[in-house]
This record gives structure tokens, C-alpha cells and sequence, in this order.
């Protein structure tokens, strides 16, 4: 009886539990319910154990009554019986057997006493024992359905938390792609290409004032041809020649 009212102590402790304050509580409400699904599970076996074991001994207790009170029957039937067989032969005149069925028939009725009593004994402990059975049975349909708020509570909050992680994951793609962001990848990557370019640009100023620089001496030296042809001309004392100019202006264009 003792194990039985630790298993119902046990029962009423857990199904009082309050998960929302357990979980508020939690640094880890995963892990936390996680530990207490086990717990429930384990005093739930624990509590199925003990039930059974309770059943049975019921059982057995009401099959001794049953038998005790099918002996008071049967044990009356042979009293009685025994009672009209010395009747008989008492009227028969055999007294011998007479007294003889007469001890019968109160051997019979001690039985049928040892039976009542037997009865009245059993009948408080079946009552206790059914009581047991009954808080046990409804202590453990408490406990299952605690724990299936329990596993609905974890997985509820394992969906909530992978939600979460995947929100912030969105999120942290979101802001490295913020091309306003001067931190993003794709703003150093603009970068790199501006300096690039930048550079593209560079080389190819490089390359005009070089070319310009060619067609520059060019000029020069084909100016430098021109004044030794003039010199030339003048030490020959002829004069020196010089390039046909239309002087007539040009009229500036009308615009329509």
C-alpha cells in the first residue's frame, strides 16, 4: 500500500506541473521539455506497473470473495441438507444417525460462519483496493494527457525555433546583399570594378597623350623640313615659297 500511495504522490505531483512556468523558467526549454517527456514517460510506465499490479491483487482478493460467498451458499445447502437427513431418521427413530447428520449440519454451519466472516473481512479491503485502482487509473490518463501537452509543447516550440533561425537567416542574406550597405559583398565588389575601370581609363589617357606626343613630333619635324627648304631658298637669294591662302572670307553660317 505504501508503494502505492508514492506512485499516487508521484501521479499528483506531475499532473499539477505547470509548463508554462517550467518553460519560462528554462535556459533551454528544448532540453527541458526534451527531460521532462522522458520523466513522464518512465513514471508512466512506472505508474502502468503499479496499476497492474493493483488489478491484479484485486482481482485475485474478488475472486476469494466470490468464492467465500459461493462457500456460504454451498455450505448452507449441506447444513440444510444434513439438517433434513437427521430430521428423517430421527422420525424414523434411528437417533444414531440422527445425531450423526445433526454434527454434520453444524460442521456445515461453522464452515458457513468461517465463510461470512471470511466476507465481511475481504469486503473493506476490495473496497480500498478498487478505490486505489480507480485514483490510478485517473491519475495515469492525467499523466498521458500531460504528456501530450508536453510533446505538443516541444514540438510547437521546435517548429517556433527553426522558424526563428530560418527568419534570421533570411534576414542576414537580406543585409549582405544591401547594395547600399558599403559593407556588402556587392559594394566592394563595385568598388573593385570602379578602380578597375578607373584604372582602364588611366592607361588609356596614357595611350592618347603618347599617340599625341608621336603625331606632335611628326609635326615638328616636318615644320623643321619647311624652315630648311626657306633658309635654303634665301641663301639662294630667291624668295621663299609659300603656301596659297584664299583671302576671301568665309561667311559665317546661317542657322534655319
Amino acid at each position: 500500500m505504501a508503494e502505492k500511495q508514492t506512485i499516487l504522490g508521484r501521479i499528483a505531483q506531475l499532473t499539477k506541473a505547470d509548463v508554462n512556468a517550467l518553460i519560462d523558467r528554462a535556459e533551454d526549454p528544448q532540453k527541458m521539455l526534451d527531460q521532462m517527456v522522458r520523466d513522464y514517460s518512465n513514471n508512466i510506465a512506472e505508474a502502468q506497473q503499479a496499476i497492474a499490479q493493483t488489478i491484479g491483487n484485486l482481482r485475485m482478493a474478488q475472486q476469494d470473495y466470490n468464492a467465500d460467498v459461493a462457500a456460504i451458499q454451498d455450505w448452507g445447502s449441506k447444513a440444510q441438507s444434513a439438517s433434513q437427513a437427521a430430521d428423517q431418521y430421527r422420525a424414523k427413530g434411528d437417533t444414531a444417525n440422527a445425531d450423526r447428520f445433526d454434527q454434520l449440519a453444524k460442521i456445515a454451519l461453522h464452515k458457513q460462519l468461517d465463510a461470512e466472516n471470511e466476507v465481511k473481512q475481504q469486503q473493506p479491503m476490495i473496497a480500498s483496493q478498487q478505490s486505489t485502482v480507480d485514483q490510478l487509473k485517473s491519475g495515469l490518463m492525467q499523466m498521458e494527457e500531460k504528456l501530450s501537452e508536453l510533446k505538443s509543447k516541444r514540438d510547437e516550440l521546435v517548429a517556433r525555433s527553426k522558424t526563428a533561425v530560418a527568419q534570421q537567416q533570411v534576414q542576414s542574406s537580406l543585409a549582405s546583399i544591401n547594395i547600399m550597405d558599403p559593407t556588402s559583398e556587392i559594394s566592394r565588389f563595385e568598388d573593385v570594378v570602379r578602380h578597375q575601370e578607373a584604372q582602364a581609363t588611366g592607361q588609356a589617357e596614357i595611350a592618347s597623350m603618347s599617340l599625341d606626343n608621336q603625331f606632335a613630333q611628326l609635326q615638328a619635324t616636318g615644320d623643321d623640313a619647311e624652315v630648311e627648304a626657306r633658309l635654303a631658298a634665301l641663301k639662294s637669294g630667291g624668295a621663299p615659297s609659300t603656301p596659297a591662302i584664299d583671302p576671301t572670307p568665309v561667311a559665317p553660317a546661317i542657322e534655319s
